[in-house]
This record gives structure tokens, C-alpha cells and sequence, in this order.
């Protein structure tokens, strides 16, 4: 005979798995150091500023 299963705990064990492979992902995407953070926004900058001065104007 086969030993009876408890669904709830599957059901529990898949949300915390999913819930970690979301945190994995948002550790991924915002788990930047500060410093890189700002490495990142300045070379935004510097792109955004050489755009702007090849438009030409009308």
C-alpha cells in the first residue's frame, strides 16, 4: 500500500521555490553596488550628452 501524501506541503515547498527564483532575479537586476550604480548613470549621461550635441537643428 502506498504511504498517503500531503499536497499542502508540495504546494508550500513549490511557492518558496518560486519565491526564491524571484529573489534570485531582483538580487540580479538591483543588487548593484553603489558604485556601479553610479558608473552606470554616468555613462547614461555621457551618452545622452553626445546625442544631444550631434542633433541637428533646423
Amino acid at each position: 500500500m502506498a504511504k498517503p501524501v500531503n499536497l499542502n506541503r508540495f504546494r508550500k515547498q513549490k511557492a518558496r521555490a518560486k519565491g526564491r527564483a524571484r529573489a534570485d532575479e531582483n538580487a540580479a537586476v538591483f543588487g548593484l553596488r553603489k558604485v556601479e550604480k553610479d558608473q552606470d548613470a554616468a555613462v547614461l549621461a555621457k551618452v545622452i550628452r553626445d546625442l544631444d550635441g550631434h542633433e541637428v537643428e533646423r
